[in-house]
């Protein structure tokens, strides 16, 4: 479950009538538990709570209900049972229908309220359903409540207004709930002049029933946009209930002010939605959230899409928030200075060109408005309006409902601002009537002219739109001040690796890619946004860029085809944040793995790397975040690192014919045993690392009359030649009329090392193995065919592991290991014959300690959370022993292996380069 479905389950338990012992159990059903847990609960069989009245579901919650006035003292017995602590219990809640109490053992934070207040409580619970808290959710849940209910009546309105569903008008779907949005933060913070008013306007003068809330909504409408001196000559007058809403306009009520038809149910969700108190409301937070609501593929997604403020200002931070605080600092209280730092923070513009619902353009106004409000208090000019206009935040939206949102996103959180640091008063006396500015605009980044949408300087032209909603493409030139101003690019765009785009997107990566690299398509859709932001610094100056993306394109392939094209353009990495989680409100901490990649104009000068909670000042930042030149492996076809040639494994093209799982294989020996001296194990990734057993046919020419002579392997062989000969794979058809060969067969008599090519990322080390003769690695896997032992030192060691990770593709959360690019670019120092003698004994430690648990699969030797002592040992010691051979010492961490391996990378690409035209040189001469 998201947060906002649990926000309506707890409003829907609160709101019932209290069962004291139903309520353990509605409670838990409210945070995702399934049927069959809470069964067990109820059973007594997983409850072994040793309070009265109470349920205890281990490692997660001990409640209990207790008395009337007895809540402090039950919370008090929870908190000293012994099957608390033994249990690992997380939470303690203790309730008597009238007032409830619950703390966090953890941290020891607590709530008291009001039973029926608990929904107001609701994400300080969170974690019980695996959703990571967030402080500004925790601390103030309006806005997933908002969502929840603004949800639950867009549902309800369209299940009754069909056809507002459809594609023509779910444009005026969306337009009607940006309205209400605005009017239930406008009678909340005395916008309206009356508080509550818009709620109780509603509720006053609609039916029950719901039958003419909509035309209530209509002439609600109509009134904020008839100017009040003119209402007394409007061709329809408005009733006296309606003229006491002030004119707003500014596009927002113009054009049709057409609304749904409402049900009884949906007349009772718009007043519980206008009971919440939308003072309060975070702008960033709840546009976010709200954005899913208009899309019927994201609706399940509902409150997924929070992004912390603490994320954002990773962002926006490094990008040129430090700088400006930093300005600040430096002005103390120099009046020149300070008006100097507020002009130039009037000249800036943050453009987000995939902005969702606007919640990186509002973080940024605010804490540009709170820096300037500084600036003002230094002056003695607090009242002072501001100077930071609001249409110098710009946007592209794709959807038109999370655009509309991000313009009265920043519309809320300008007021917001205003009220907070020059008062009320002043607030709302600028506040009405809004501005018809359209700055947001709703389109296809990766198809419109950035220039068009934010130009490199103010065009002295204003268009204005008719209607607020209404963003023509080529709404381009809106007037704001920022001559010889600073242009900063930020936001999330979408990530989508490449088995997860559409059609249009693909094309969409073809129109910015196609005509300046042969090699494309795999890189992730993110990659767009970096393009387009290089393109766009190159042409205009003062101009920074910084957004989320997944780690993906500054590893493997994805490095090779894009940062060429970046750094070719005379740009560099300012500033980087190494991977780390990028969490949502999904339960079970759903998330992603990202990286933060900030690109500028080259110049001199220092460059951060953050990781953790560290940041390194460094010369430069590669393509891979670490500090190095712009160093981009490549591809190599044989080892430039003096190791033996690795092959990949065996590959059948087969149609399965030649491969037999145990059953198949033990049937074949049992009806013809004369069939045993044909069959090989077959080993590949799964098989290697789960323990899978599989067989195939291995057949040599000379035998093949013999094997043919055996009535099933004949049938299979002629199965592959009809396979191979209708194929239209060249290489299957060349082997056509070798049907009892595999089509690529490097295997070798002898014993092997193998190396699966796909492994999970949660393992500490790659898993590697030595095989004997008997088994046939598939081309699941790579192979060493006649190993020293050492190399499975080195294989399976971290720093072989850092460098996969960084150099090789990906999978989704999976290694994929590759020759060419891992194995044969390994940087490896030269090693002695002492150095090989050492690594072989840890190698040999490795294998044995594998087999001291004998069957454990690989799977479950390196579970990361259950991996055998001796085992952890004795990897360890095999690093300890190879790193020293790199630098006399451990490493400190991963970001030092790196660092070491490009060093290293880098000369020994060098001397390959140098010893290339001596070789070709010589080569003349002996020709």
């Amino acid at each position: 479950m998201n947060a906002v479905e649990i926000e309506a389950a707890i409003s829907d338990l609160a709101f019932q009538p209290f069962d004291a012992a139903e309520f353990p159990f509605a409670f838990l059903a409210a945070f995702g538990n399934k049927d069959t847990a809470l069964k067990r609960l109820r059973t007594g069989n997983n409850n072994v709570s040793d309070v009265p009245g109470g349920v205890l579901q281990r490692n997660n919650i001990h409640i209990a209900v207790c008395a009337e006035g007895s809540v402090g003292q039950t919370l008090k017995a929870l908190r000293a049972s012994p099957a608390t602590a033994k249990a690992k219990a997380k939470f303690i809640l203790a309730t008597d229908g009238l007032t409830l109490e619950a703390e966090e053992l953890l941290s020891g934070e607590t709530i008291a309220c009001a039973y029926s207040d608990l929904p107001n409580h609701f994400g300080f619970l969170l974690p019980l359903a695996g959703i990571s808290t967030i402080k500004e959710i925790k601390d103030n849940p309006i806005d997933v409540r908002a969502t929840s209910k603004l949800n639950k009546l867009y549902v309800e309105l369209l299940s009754e207004n069909p056809d507002w569903a459809s594609s023509e008008r779910r444009h005026d779907m969306n337009h009607f709930m940006a309205r209400l949005v605005f009017c239930f933060f406008a009678e909340d913070t005395d916008i309206f002049n009356d508080e509550g008013l818009f709620t109780r306007t509603v509720e006053q003068m609609s039916e029950r029933d719901g039958t003419n809330t909509h035309e209530v909504l209509e002439t609600i409408f109509r009134a904020m946009n008839i100017k009040v001196a003119e209402r007394a000559n409007a061709q329809s007058r408005l009733p006296v209930w309606a003229d006491r809403f002030p004119y707003v306009n500014g596009g927002l009520f113009s054009g049709s002010t057409e609304v749904p038809h409402f049900t009884r149910i949906a007349r009772t969700y718009l007043l519980h939605a206008g009971g919440l108190n939308w003072k309060q409301i975070n702008p960033d937070i709840f546009g976010s959230m709200i954005q899913a609501v208009a899309d019927d593929e994201e609706r399940g997604a509902l409150g997924m899409h929070y992004t912390s403020v603490p994320n954002i200002l990773k962002v926006l931070n490094p990008l040129f928030l430090d700088d400006l605080r930093a300005q600040l600092t430096e002005a103390g209280d120099n009046e020149r200075k300070l008006l100097n730092l507020r002009k130039r923070m009037a000249r800036i513009r943050v453009f987000d060109p995939a902005c969702g619902s606007g919640n990186f353009l509002v973080i940024a106004y605010k804490q540009m408005r709170k820096i300037e409000a500084e600036i003002n208090r230094r002056l003695g000019k607090t009242q002072l309006g501001s100077e930071i206009p609001l249409t110098n935040f710009r946007g592209i939206e794709l959807r038109d409902f999370p655009a509309e949102i991000a313009r009265l996103a920043l519309i809320i959180a300008e007021f917001q601002c205003d009220v907070l640091y020059r008062g009320q008063k002043d607030a709302l006396a600028e506040f009405l009537p809004l501005g018809a500015q359209n700055w947001i605009v709703c389109g296809n980044a990766l198809r419109l002219d950035w220039l068009s949408v934010c130009p490199p300087r103010g065009t002295g032209v204003k268009v204005l739109a008719d209607d607020f909603f209404s963003t023509p493409l080529n709404q381009t030139e809106i007037d704001f001040e920022n001559e010889g101003g600073e242009t900063y690019i930020c936001g999330n765009p979408p990530y989508l690796g490449s088995r997860w785009r559409d059609e249009e997107q693909q094309r969409d990566l073809a129109a910015l890619f196609s005509y300046r690299a042969k090699s494309f398509k795999d890189l992730d859709y993110v990659a767009g946004w970096y393009i387009k932001a290089a393109d766009y610094i190159s042409t205009v100056s003062n101009c920074r860029c910084a957004f989320v993306a997944t780690k993906s394109i500054c590893q493997g392939e994805q490095v090779v085809m894009l940062w060429p094209l970046i750094f070719g353009q005379e740009l560099e990495i300012f500033f980087a944040h190494r991977p780390f989680h990028w969490s949502n409100l999904a339960s079970g901490k759903a998330g992603v793995t990202v990286v933060i990649v900030g690109i500028a104009p080259r110049k001199a000068g220092p460059k951060a790397i953050y990781e953790e909670e560290e940041r390194r000042v460094v010369e430069n930042i590669g393509p891979y975040l670490i500090p190095m030149g712009n160093v981009i492996v490549e591809k190599s076809a044989k080892p430039i690192n003096g190791l033996p040639r690795m092959d990949y494994g065996n590959k059948p093209t087969d149609g399965g014919n030649l491969i037999l799982d145990r059953d198949e294989k033990d049937a074949l020996v049992r009806d013809f045993p004369l069939s045993e001296k044909f069959i090989k194990k077959y080993v590949g990734s799964s098989e290697f690392i789960n323990g899978v057993p599989r067989f195939c046919l291995w057949i040599k020419d000379r035998d093949v009359n013999e094997a043919r002579s055996i009535p099933e392997i004949d049938a299979r062989i002629e199965s592959v030649r009809v396979l191979r000969k209708e194929s239209k794979g060249q290489q299957a058809n060349s082997n056509a009329d070798t049907p009892h060969r595999f089509v690529f067969s490097p295997h070798r008599e002898g014993a092997a090392l193998i190396v699966p090519r796909v492994s999970s990322e949660r393992r500490p080390y790659l898993p590697a193995g030595l095989v004997d003769d008997s088994t046939v690695a598939s081309d699941r896997s790579a192979i060493i065919y006649d190993p020293d032992v050492w190399l499975l030192a080195i294989i399976t060691s971290r720093m072989h592991l850092v460098w996969i990770a960084n150099v090789c593709v990906r999978m989704r959360m999976d290694f994929s290991y590759s020759n060419t690019l891992g194995w044969n670019t390994f940087p490896v120092p030269l090693l002695t014959e002492q150095n090989k003698a050492d690594l072989t004994a840890c190698a040999e430690n490795i294998l044995l300690a594998r087999e001291a648990h004998f069957p454990a699969t690989i799977a479950d030797l390196y579970d990361p959370d259950n991996m055998p002592e001796n085992l952890r040992h004795a990897h360890e010691r095999n690093d300890e022993v190879l790193e020293r051979i790199y630098i006399g010492r451990r490493f400190k961490n991963d970001t030092e292996r790196l660092e070491k391996l490009f060093d290293l990378y880098s000369k020994m690409t060098a001397a390959v380069a140098k010893a290339k035209p001596a070789a070709k040189a010589t080569r003349g001469k002996a020709n």
